[in-house]
């Protein structure tokens, strides 16, 4: 795994603390991962398709 260095707001460390202390997950890193995930995965078909079209129009210069 790569790692990055991100800042976020007092408020969004604060509420991925409490993801946390209730358990939903084991550490602050693995609530990073998961919200990544999500936001990629519902992003990935739009993502893919215009890499796609950038491609298509780099091989037609």
């Amino acid at each position: 795994m790569d790692r990055i260095t991100i800042r976020l707001p007092p408020q969004q460390v604060e509420l991925l603390e409490k993801l946390v202390e209730t358990g939903e997950f084991p550490t602050v890193s693995e609530a990073v991962r998961y919200a990544v995930r999500e936001f990629l995965a519902g992003r990935s078909e739009r993502i893919i398709r215009e890499s796609e079209q950038v491609s298509t129009f780099d091989v037609r210069l």
